[in-house]
């Protein structure tokens, strides 16, 4: 509390060295990097500055303020619901709710195109982010056992204990011969700095009460203050500000106390991810962008992705309860990589999840049960485990946002989401089920349920070697503007079977490293190209 209220404020006349729209994993760490080499940086956000203590409550229902519930329209034959699991509102963004899992992608992840024929590549290898893979690892910090996939690594933590749920994956998994691990997740396995150890209380996805659970809002945001940076919460930006003579940014138009404002930059960076970052570019229309900011291709909006994310649940005749340890406790990347045979290409993995009793009710109707039967599953609820999939949906350029006729309250359309299938995205879905259920059988479960879901969002401005491909290059920087930068999960080309928030953590502070290298208005040329 004593950082904010001594946060240094700039005036919006004031030239900053640059502006970042969005506070969340990618414009956090960006504030928190530069802020430490001497810039004049300030981050605004739409939300609020969280307080864990004042705001955030250990119930489900009480907890649906976190998220991004303004309007949106979604189409496509499979349509993905907004406003949950995939969207942050805040300080902190999406991670101050998600479940505190931090898997890195794999190296293949960067080329499979190359590698597959499916996908995209990426305009650097995995080699590049391996030092930020680690560096956001220490910071977090991550637990976890030895990671024997990918690019096999270890963690700065031990594990966590394992709980019920996780008890009973490694049970499973072991008679089926599938190798599995405990972690890692974003908490700390003891008390780390002034934060608290884990109480194992299962609240992760209400936001963590007791600060155990790192999220920028608790790891990043605080050093950046210390160092000079500014987060001005509740200033929705509606709109960039374009030179139309040397066609820069030069600032944001941003809404704050029912009042139109504008913040004088050097450089910008759009970190509002992968629904909002599209909707500001293309909401930004000009004689030099007729269709849309930085859209002089028909790139941006296009290849949004989600990871099918089907969860599969398990009645066990002792108690489990499966809320009692972190929700993402076990977990295998076994069937993360392309196998020659079968019919799918790319794949999935497989974590413990724990519903809390709302999300498990809604588990249970999918399943057409109400009434008296509704009431007996949820009599029944500690005697259940639950397994969650990540497959790894393609990036197609027909999955994409673009405008809606409908206005929001700032008078701007909002974004319409369209989301279709492909068949190897079905085929993922099926395998992941079928592998799931036999685990859980494996270990002695005497009924099965599964209810198809979704999680996730990245891609829709990605970055790529040329302007053609993509909307930035491997450094974020866009294609068409040298001073504005996209730096969130719109940018990655491919989503692996990987939660992404690591990831997105780390190619922006690779991206933080590479400015704070340069000069402060623009790189040199194509600096991520190596």
């Amino acid at each position: 509390h004593r950082l904010r209220e001594d946060m240094r404020r700039f005036d919006d006349s004031d030239e900053l060295d640059l502006v970042i729209v969005g506070c969340g994993a990618g414009g956090s760490v960006l504030l928190q990097r530069l802020a430490r080499a001497g810039w004049r940086v300030a981050a605004l956000d739409a939300g609020p500055f969280w307080d864990p203590d004042a705001d955030w409550v250990s119930d489900e229902a009480g907890s649906h303020h976190l998220y991004w519930t303004d309007p949106r329209v979604i189409a496509g034959s499979d349509p993905v619901p907004m406003g949950s699991n995939n969207s942050g509102r805040g300080v902190g963004g999406s991670m101050v709710h998600y479940a505190g899992y931090t898997p890195r992608f794999h190296p293949s992840d960067f080329a499979t195109y190359t590698n597959d024929g499916v996908g995209a590549d990426w305009p650097f290898g995995y080699g590049e982010l391996r030092p930020y893979y680690a560096a956001i690892e220490e910071e977090l910090p991550v637990a976890g056992e030895h990671w024997p996939w990918g690019d096999p690594h270890g963690y700065p933590h031990r594990p966590h204990p394992v709980g019920g749920n996780g008890e009973i994956f490694l049970r499973g998994a072991d008679k089926l011969g599938i190798t599995a691990k405990v972690g890692p997740v974003a908490i700390a396995n003891g008390r780390f700095g002034n934060r608290p150890h884990c109480i194992y209380r299962g609240f992760c996805l209400q936001g963590c009460k007791v600060n155990a659970k790192a999220s920028p809002l608790i790891t990043h945001v605080p050093d950046a203050l210390a160092h000079g940076g500014e987060v001005r919460a509740d200033a929705m930006v509606t709109r960039l500000a374009i030179d139309g003579r040397t066609g820069r940014v030069t600032g944001v138009h941003y809404m704050r106390n029912g009042t139109e404002r504008f913040q004088r930059a050097a450089m910008v960076a759009v970190a509002g991810y992968s629904i909002e970052t599209p909707r500001l570019l293309l909401n930004l229309k000009c004689s030099r962008f007729p269709d849309g900011l930085c859209n002089d291709f028909d790139q941006v909006g296009r290849y949004l992705m989600v990871q099918g994310a089907p969860q599969t649940a398990g009645r066990f005749d002792g108690e489990v309860r499966m809320y009692k340890a972190p929700p993402p406790e076990v977990s295998t990347e076994q069937f993360y990589e392309t196998d020659p045979a079968r019919d799918y290409k790319r794949g999935f993995s497989i974590q413990t999840v724990s519903p809390l009793p709302i999300t498990w009710a809604e588990h249970v109707a999918a399943q057409g049960h109400w009434g008296r039967s509704l009431r007996e599953y949820m009599s029944d609820y500690v005697h259940w485990n639950c397994l969650g999939a990540l497959c790894e949906f393609l990036a197609l350029p027909e999955n994409r946002v673009t405008l809606a006729d409908e206005k929001d309250r700032y008078g701007l359309p909002v974004a319409r989401f369209s989301y279709s299938q492909c068949d190897n995205d079905r085929a993922l879905l099926k395998a992941a089920q079928s592998v799931m259920e036999d685990t859980l059988h494996a270990a002695g479960a005497d009924e099965v349920i599964t209810i198809k879901r979704y999680a996730h969002l990245v891609g829709g401005a990605r970055m790529a070697k040329d302007e053609r491909h993509g909307v930035v290059d491997g450094a974020c920087r866009t294609f068409a503007v040298p001073n504005l930068f996209i730096t969130d999960g719109s940018v990655l080309p491919t989503q692996g079977s990987a939660n992404p928030a690591l990831t997105i953590m780390a190619v922006v502070a690779r991206t933080a490293a590479l400015l704070a290298r340069g000069a402060r208005a623009g790189l040199t040329p194509s600096p991520g190209s190596s």
